[in-house]
């Protein structure tokens, strides 16, 4: 009878503390919504095109993942097969999101995949598109769409949050290079020779885990610092990206596999133009996400952190009116668009911005595991680097750049020092008034250590 007795308290303490577990157990919820154009439409990414797409290589994707701590802070990753998301829309799915869920600003981090193969989005480098008008009536309403399947699967994935383990590790990829110190029609003889490339880059591929408490693979969260530019040709396409998500995902059925962009404003998958290379770049992330996923992991305990910020960046000089008018003449679209919507601004008795105000930083601390920045633009690979660097402790340091609006490159000290696409010439295409003003590094930085600390 007393051994009776002890087994039934045992077991009634396995179960209470079982059930304490769960209940103090992350939770998450993951939710996709395919996001393909239905009709041909303009491509995002490279001015040189002339016509709209034709047909499909794989499927577009939004995908959530609603993360809950054992305290019951709430937050949302929603990543996107996109080029960009200017404000107007990252700020709408917002602000939906806040009505339904009552979630805040910090509680949302919006990323895209930076795939020049997915459609144009309203706002986005909207300065660049030689679309004829029946083309340009599409991207208005495809963009409010957009939003709605955005609202609806962040929505859907906090609905079904349910007990889950979260864990981190880190690989490697190494076909990203750095585009402004390397020629591409050299990299493939230097990569032969065993020579070592040029300039900065960042090969590493943070993987966050995510199981059911029985170890089954709900999602796989992976980033990467690299241009999604492999192909240029007129099908939608996650380009490198996307296979790797489908090959995860063939991988593990039933699991979503999520993909966000690191500081890659400055690195190219090099060589490229080839569906063969798209296909085998997926294939290297794939696999290096894979390793890490059957490697010793760390887990994440403790609970969420969640801060978000917007600061102002400073142009340089602005054009005057003469400048304006000679722009007007250009053979460059992007030139002259540019130069006649700050025409008409100056004409119309307005003044030109001295600064872009609502650039975005933001940090998630996961646990004491790690701390997420994520930047906004096309953030060149110094900041990741950086960042890291100082950022250094017993947590890992993940930097994403493209993160809640693309509105420019963001170029660091040298490489606005430089010149060039990326540290200049580009902001044409964003139709931006300026280069960035110096010190925008340090202000950015400044600000990051700021939410950090």
């Amino acid at each position: 009878m007393i051994k009776r007795i002890i087994t039934i308290a045992l077991v009634l303490f396995v179960m209470a503390d079982t059930a304490v577990a769960v209940e103090k157990s992350w939770r998450v919820g993951v939710a996709t919504r395919k996001i393909t154009p239905t009709q041909s439409m303009w491509m995002a990414g490279y001015a040189a095109r002339n016509k709209p797409s034709e047909g499909t290589e794989h499927d577009l994707f939004v995908k959530a993942l609603a993360l809950e701590d054992p305290g019951g802070k709430r937050a949302v990753l929603l990543t996107s097969d996109l080029i960009g998301l200017p404000r107007s829309v990252s700020q709408a799915v917002v602000e939906e999101v806040g009505k339904r869920l009552g979630l805040k600003r910090e509680q949302l981090l919006l990323t895209v995949s930076h795939t020049h193969c997915g459609p144009v989005v309203r706002d986005n480098l909207a300065d660049m598109y030689p679309m004829p008008p029946e083309e340009a009536r599409k991207i208005a309403p495809y963009a409010e769409q957009l939003q709605r399947w955005m609202v609806e699967a962040i929505v859907e994935a906090v609905n079904r949050l349910r007990p889950a383990r979260l864990d981190i590790g880190q690989g490697t990829a190494r076909f990203a290079v750095n585009r402004r110190n390397n020629a591409e029609k050299d990299v493939p003889a230097l990569r032969e020779r065993g020579q070592m490339l040029q300039g900065p880059f960042d090969h590493d591929v943070p993987v966050l885990r995510v199981a059911s408490l029985e170890g089954k693979l709900l999602a796989v969260v992976f980033g990467y610092a690299c241009h999604n530019t492999t192909m240029d040709y007129l099908k939608w396409s996650g380009d490198y990206a996307g296979f790797a998500q489908l090959r995860l995902e063939q991988k593990h059925p039933g699991a979503v596999a999520m993909f966000w962009s690191g500081c890659g404003g400055d690195q190219n998958p090099l060589p490229r133009r080839r569906l063969d290379l798209c296909k085998a770049y997926g294939q290297q992330l794939a696999e290096a996400v894979e390793q890490v996923l059957q490697s010793p992991l760390v887990p994440i305990t403790g609970t969420l952190t969640l801060r978000y910020a917007e600061i102002g960046l400073a142009y340089d000089k602005l054009p005057s009116a003469e400048q304006l008018a000679a722009d007007l003449l250009s053979k460059n679209l992007a030139v002259r668009n540019r130069a006649a919507h700050y025409k008409k601004l100056l004409d119309t008795g307005q003044t030109i911005s001295r600064e872009y105000a609502h650039y975005p930083i933001q940090i998630w601390k996961l646990g004491q595991a790690v701390v997420w920045v994520a930047l906004g633009g096309e953030v060149v690979v110094d900041y990741s680097l950086r960042l890291k660097k100082e950022l250094a402790g017993r947590h890992a340091v993940w930097v994403a750049g493209y993160a809640n609006d693309v509105m420019a490159y963001i170029p660091s000290e040298r490489v606005l020092k430089e010149g060039g696409y990326e540290g200049e010439t580009a902001m044409v295409y964003y139709g931006l008034p300026s280069r960035w003003a110096t010190g925008l590094e340090e202000k950015i930085v400044r600000k990051v250590r700021e939410l950090v600390e």
